[in-house]
């Protein structure tokens, strides 16, 4: 008699899934893993303030920008190939972070994350793919998949601040030993290698050039803009010229290349492009208002790294609750109105912000975030749902892929941007009874406002797409 599990196919299938899920956390959780450890390093390796968002944010950008160049290379050397030597480099680099001696050694390793990170998140997709042809299933892993990415990253502090509560505060980074070597392991025997032979002829050279260039300017964007950086006016216009010409000739070189290394027509769909771009401003939101929230429970709340763990906890449980009390209205109300109703009153949490004070040091801050994760679960819920069912059959996997490079690059977008406006109003860094409270005041306004646009992103996108299926419609009576 047969035994089903081990020759079962969809067994095999998801037994493979459930391995490429533990990269993919660890790669989510390392976003924002290191915003509890902040105070502790600060101290250990004497950190300035422009170091602290360099150490925070420098990681989401690579992968953000270079998870697009690994899927090409991945189609060329193989994906699974690509999967094991991305493990094996993110082990090591993890390691060199943990145990780094000096800020410069430890921005390094980030980088070095980063990069085998980036190689991680479309090998990943590719193989799930792979593994499941079909399509409802496809649909499904590809969802759990995105799921993922969302949690994981938002209890990124919790995980780093439990783990503090142990150890020394490199210790965060050794998530990553166990699950590389799991991958590394087991990989060989539970996952299909997949090359294609054409795609050496196809790696655009030119547009990953243009990509990492206009990265490289935006670095120096980003470093100039923190208060005290001291960085001469004519370098940061330099700069940031560079990165719109940078960018204009990458997106030009899309458009335009035989195989471009990402496919941007997906974009033409209002649907997708809408969804695209709220995921990556709520990322902005939330990885923005983690950054102070954290920083905050550790310094004016004087909380310690488990204690700021088990406030900083109810993001991710606002999120979770979000998406239950999103599945049960769904029943009656569409998603189209609950995405952009969810966006508004996550808004309306991060205005909450403006409340704290040294009176009250904790409500407000913790209300905040929860009801801004909470208000942002329908968009994460349905967000991927509503990509894979817009997009063409032929790109949903693509669209996806996008999607999740934009939460990257919205994550470090938010430190970066949302940590250069709190820098505003405490451009030390100092700690004490108040310090901080002036740039939650700053943060909490421009959070809202974006996820206001998030909303009106949403609804336009629906508005559009009504608008484009009448007038096929039309054309087809």
């Amino acid at each position: 008699m047969r035994t089903a599990q081990p020759q079962d196919p969809v067994a095999r299938a998801w037994r493979g899934m459930i391995l490429l899920l533990l990269p993919t956390a660890v790669v989510a959780v390392d976003i924002n893993v290191l915003f509890l450890a902040l105070p502790e390093l600060t101290v250990d390796l004497d950190v300035g303030p422009a170091e602290q968002l360099w150490i925070s944010d420098v990681y989401g950008l690579v992968v953000g920008v270079l998870a697009i160049v690994a899927g090409a290379v991945g189609d060329r050397v193989g994906r699974r190939r690509l999967l094991l030597l991305g493990s094996a480099g993110f082990l090591l680099a993890s390691l060199l972070a943990a145990f780094a001696p000096s800020t410069e050694v430890l921005i390094l390793a980030r980088v070095l994350q980063a990069v085998a990170g980036a190689t991680l998140m479309p090998s990943t997709l590719a193989l799930i793919s792979e593994l499941f042809p079909d399509e409802k299933r496809r649909g499904q892993a590809i969802g759990a998949w995105a799921a993922t990415q969302f949690v994981f990253a938002s209890f990124g502090p919790v995980i780093g601040g439990v783990m503090l509560h142990q150890w020394w505060w490199g210790s965060v980074f050794l998530i990553a030993v166990p699950v590389g070597l799991a991958v590394l392991v087991l990989g060989p025997r539970w996952l299909p290698e997949h090359v294609d032979p054409a795609a050496a002829q196809r790696v655009d050279g030119l547009g990953a050039g243009l990509l990492v260039g206009a990265l490289a300017c935006v670095f120096v964007v980003i470093k100039a803009a923190i208060p005290g950086a001291g960085a001469p006016g004519v370098l940061v216009v330099a700069a940031g010229v560079g990165a719109l010409l940078a960018g204009a000739g990458f997106v030009r070189r899309q458009l335009t290349a035989e195989a471009p290394l990402i496919d941007l027509r997906v974009l033409a769909t209002p649907v997708v492009a809408s969804t695209i771009g709220s995921l990556t401003l709520a990322a902005v939101v939330l990885a923005g208002t983690g950054f102070w929230a954290t920083q905050y429970l550790q310094s004016d709340a004087g909380m310690t790294p488990l204690a700021a763990a088990i406030a900083f906890a109810p993001m991710g449980l606002g999120i979770a609750a979000g998406t239950q009390v999103a599945g049960l209205l769904n029943r009656r109300i569409p998603a189209d109105v609950l995405i952009p109703g969810g966006l508004l009153v996550s808004a309306a949490g991060e205005l909450l912000l403006t409340l704290a004070s040294r009176d009250q040091p904790l409500v407000p801050v913790i209300a905040a975030y929860t009801v801004a994760g909470f208000g942002c679960a329908p968009l994460f819920m349905f967000g991927t749902q509503r990509l894979m069912s817009a997009a063409p059959p032929e790109a949903a996997a693509r669209a996806a892929a996008l999607a999740e490079t934009g939460n990257h690059l919205g994550s470090a977008i938010g430190i970066a941007l949302l940590g250069t406006v709190g820098l505003l109003a405490v451009p030390h860094m100092e700690t004490g009874s108040g310090a901080l409270v002036g740039a939650l005041h700053l943060v909490g306004p421009a959070g809202a406002g974006v996820l206001v646009l998030c909303a009106v992103l949403t609804v336009g996108g629906t508005v559009a797409a009504g608008r484009r299926e009448r007038a096929m419609a039309t054309q087809r009576a």
